[in-house]
């Protein structure tokens, strides 16, 4: 497929997924979406499993920012790495609004969840962008899409104040990114290695919402243990984890012509001082 059709496809699925959550009627929040499965007070925190189960977003969030920090100062990967240190950002985020939601989880408190939730979908899709189709692209992309994701929230809990609540427009900037980061990584091949790792992490965040959807089965089955919802916190925080995993071990791919092999090793060695 050419490059061109490429773009071609991705702009009309994103014209499709627009055009159509415009269609669709207004989707108020759930108010039974509070009602989670594992209610158990331990050391005096309430719904405890659900907030302590937060803590590994806030540990690889730390971890992230400070190894993205660190390449900023490299110039030729510093636009690159700018979005995921923002994602690294949005990541450590997550872990205090998420928990602060489950200690007293209502309407009001989710916006706190949804909020960095927003930052590092967005962020994270940018760089993709940047790493497989353009940098330029990519980086001119992160601070728009972060304005469009908050206005989302805001969009939606104005709505709900408003008695017409519409998820309509967060449901787009959370779930067009997910979609859209495997066909990209099908579709436009990646210059450096461990590209599966990736994927694996695009493997673990779905099955977190798998077990999300299943909060109250999952925690009947095994006997009270642990709730889906906690595992969904768990699953998604190393789907998290594989992806700094990717960042810090990949290296740029050696190329299979003799020549631009060693203009490789050239810019390697350049790089390297």
């Amino acid at each position: 497929m050419k490059k061109s059709e490429k773009y071609f496809l991705l702009v009309s699925l994103l014209i499709c997924a627009i055009t159509g959550i415009i269609f669709v009627p207004a989707i108020p929040q759930n108010e039974t979406y509070h009602n989670f499965a594992d209610k158990r007070v331990i050391l005096e925190v309430a719904n405890f499993m659900d907030v302590i189960s937060n803590v590994p977003f806030v540990i690889v969030g730390i971890i992230g920012i400070t190894f993205c920090a660190k390449k900023l100062f490299k110039k030729e990967e510093r636009t690159i790495f700018l979005c995921y240190f923002v994602f690294f950002c949005g990541v450590f985020l997550t872990g205090f609004g998420s928990a602060f939601y489950h200690l007293s989880p209502t309407t009001s408190s989710l916006v706190w969840d949804r909020l960095p939730m927003t930052i590092a979908f967005t962020s994270l899709f940018s760089a993709i962008v940047s790493e497989r189709i353009n940098k330029k692209l990519g980086f001119g992309l992160l601070f728009p899409l972060l304005g469009v994701g908050v206005c989302s929230i805001a969009y939606w809990y104005v709505s709900e104040c408003y008695g017409a609540g519409d998820l309509r427009f967060y449901a787009l900037v959370q779930f067009v990114p997910l979609t859209f980061i495997p066909i990209i990584i099908m579709l436009f091949p990646s210059k450096y290695t461990r590209g599966k790792d990736l994927l694996l992490a695009v493997g673990f965040y779905g099955l977190s919402k798998i077990f999300e959807t299943l909060d109250k089965q999952i925690f009947e089955l095994l006997g009270g243990i642990v709730s889906g919802h906690t595992l969904k916190h768990l699953s998604a925080a190393f789907a998290i984890y594989l992806l700094l995993r990717m960042l810090k071990r990949r290296e740029l791919k050696r190329p299979k012509n003799i020549l631009l092999q060693k203009n490789f090793q050239k810019n390697q060695g350049i790089y390297e001082k």
